[in-house]
C-alpha cells in the first residue's frame, strides 16, 4: 500500500475544526465555555492530567518490561507522580465547579450499580447499560 502524505495532510486539514485552525473562532468558543467552566484552569488539569499520568504510565512501563526495580525509591517516584495527578484532578473540580467528594461519591455509585454484587465482572465492564459511561 502506498501512502501519499500530502495527500493525507490535506485531508487532515479538511476534518479539523475550525477552531482548531483559526485564532478568531478559538476565542470566541473560549468565550463561551467560560460562561460555564474557569476554561484556563480546564485547560490545566486537561494537559496536566495526559502530562502526569503519562509520566506514572513511564514508571510502570520501566518496571514491567524493562527492568527497572520496584524498590522504595520507585514507590516514591510514583507516590510523587500521584499527588500531581490528583492536583490536576483537584484542578479539574474547580474548573468544572464541582466537589471532589461529590465525584467520588458519584463513582462509588456508579461501580454499586454497575457490579450489584460488590464483585469485578468483566462482562458487565465492557457490556454496559445504556447511559453507564
Amino acid at each position: 500500500m502506498e501512502i501519499d502524505l500530502n495527500k493525507y495532510k490535506h485531508f487532515v486539514d479538511e476534518v479539523t475544526s475550525k477552531e482548531s485552525k483559526d485564532s478568531a473562532a478559538l476565542v470566541e468558543r473560549w468565550r463561551e465555555l467560560n460562561k460555564f467552566v474557569e476554561t484556563p484552569r480546564l485547560l490545566t488539569a486537561s494537559i496536566g492530567l495526559g502530562s502526569e499520568s503519562g509520566e506514572f504510565s513511564e514508571i510502570v512501563k520501566k518496571c514491567i518490561f524493562q527492568g527497572k526495580p520496584m524498590d522504595k525509591e520507585t514507590i516514591h517516584h510514583m507516590e510523587r507522580e500521584l499527588g500531581d495527578i490528583m492536583w490536576y484532578w483537584t484542578q479539574a473540580c474547580l474548573a468544572l465547579h464541582l466537589d471532589p467528594n461529590d465525584v467520588i461519591i458519584k463513582n462509588v455509585e456508579k461501580l454499586k450499580e454497575r457490579y450489584p454484587g460488590g464483585e469485578f465482572d468483566a462482562s458487565k465492564s465492557e457490556q454496559r447499560k445504556e447511559g453507564d459511561i
